[in-house]
Parts: C-alpha cells; structure tokens; sequence
C-alpha cells in the first residue's frame, strides 16, 4: 500500500483537434506512512507544440502564446514520458477526465485506468451547490492548498494541483476502487439540472417525471433518473442531498 499512488493530470489545449495540446501539467497524490493520502511533491508542466497556431479563443483563456510553444516538443514525443512515469501508478486522473482522455490515448498511457474527479465529487459531496474545479476549490477550500500554486486558473499545473487536493480528500473518505468504478459510469447528478424541478433532489420529483428524464438527450441526466428509478423500484431509502439554496450547477 506505501507505493500507491495517482498521477492528476491537466491539459490545455490550442483548439479543438486531435493533436492540439499546447501544456500538459502534472501533480501525484501518494499514500502516506499512516495509510492516508496526500499531495506530494512531484508536479510540474511542460509546453507541447501543438503543430499550428493557437486560437484565440483559447488564448483568451489560458494565454499561453505561440512564441510559447514554438519550441516545445509535440505532443508524441513528449505524451508518454508523462503518462507513464517511471515507478508504478495505479491511476490518471482528471477533472472531467473524458476531455483529457481524448488526448491521452491507450497508445500514450499504457491502458492506466482513469478517475474522474467531477464524476467522484456528485458521489461524495452531494450536498455542494456547484462542481467544477475552482468552485469544488472555494466551497471545499482544501486543507494545505497554497493559494498561489494554484494559480494561474486555467494553466496546466495550477490546475492539476488544484484538482488533486479534492482527489486526496476523497481518496481519505472513500476507496481507490469506488473512484475507479464511478469513473466508468455517466454522473450521478444530485439533482434535477434543468426544467420545472431544476435544483430538486430525484427522490423528490413524481415518477412520471423521472421516466421523461429517461429519455433526455444528456448521458448523466438520463443516467442519474434511472438511477433514482431503480431505487424506488428495490425499495432503498433516499438520501436527501439538496443544498439550502437549492441550485445547482456544474461549469
């Protein structure tokens, strides 16, 4: 258990291809000696040239420069030596990990088995108003979290830092193999994202309601009224993870 260990990572990219990272950061989350995990020391960042400019919509949003990159390996060369770093790991992690995971293939990763720490966080905090990054940041504001490491918003490592501070809370809170399994599954949203019930939690709409959220166009929304759906149907008691504002959001 000493060697256990998981690598976030973060990536920021120059548009929307393939091959468009322009930044990849790092940050590991280790088991201590007493068994609990913690943020470690190994982190870091690296440019990768993206092999064409970048768009200033995502300038506007990270402000890395193509004077930046211009010399930066590309993403080939520099992908693996990330991804899979010397020594074992038993997990990749991200916050919405499927965009990171259109970029960091089987073919750069090995088939290391990824978390999704947004996905983690509807499960183990549910009672939070909102899930994104930053917001999980400021509602949570993580124990040893050095606000200025954690910033710039919206740069590779900042960001990676950032995200394994609330995987190391959840790790402590729950197991390596509950994130691992939720990570494979849609988001259990913790309540109703848009509509007439939006804000509510599922056990608190009527069931003709929930067998119309069954067909919705979105994944997550589809999944968590089934979700509720078989609850009912086994007969398991609800668990009430409505915040008293009841909002919710997720950007």
């Amino acid at each position: 258990m000493s060697e256990a260990r998981v690598r976030v990572i973060d990536l920021e990219t120059g548009g929307n291809g393939p091959h468009d990272v322009c930044e990849i950061g790092w940050q590991d989350v280790v088991i201590d000696g007493s068994g609990k995990w913690e943020v470690s020391g190994e982190r870091g960042a690296l440019f990768v040239n993206p092999g064409r400019p970048i768009s200033p919509d995502t300038m506007a949003i990270h402000h890395i420069l193509d004077t930046d990159v211009a010399n930066a390996p590309y993403w080939k060369e520099i992908a693996s030596t990330v991804l899979r770093p010397l020594g074992h790991i038993d997990a990749l992690a991200a916050h919405r990990a499927a965009f990171e995971q259109r970029y960091c293939t089987p073919r750069f990763t090995g088939g290391t088995p990824w978390i999704c720490t947004w996905k983690c966080a509807l499960r183990v905090w549910p009672m939070l108003p909102r899930f994104s990054n930053q917001m999980l940041r400021y509602q949570r504001m993580p124990t040893g979290l050095v606000h200025e490491v954690g910033l710039p918003a919206h740069r590779a490592m900042p960001d990676a830092y950032v995200t394994a501070h609330h995987l190391r809370d959840m790790l402590n809170e729950t197991s390596l193999d509950d994130c691992l399994a939720w990570s494979t599954e849609p988001g259990l949203l913790p309540r109703v994202p848009a509509g007439s019930d939006r804000g509510k939690s599922w056990d608190r709409i009527s069931t003709e309601m929930l067998n119309a959220f069954i067909t919705d166009r979105d994944l997550d929304v589809r999944f968590s009224a089934q979700t509720e759906l078989a609850r009912r149907r086994e007969g398991k008691p609800s668990q009430d993870s409505e915040p008293a504002q009841g909002t919710l959001g997720f950007k």
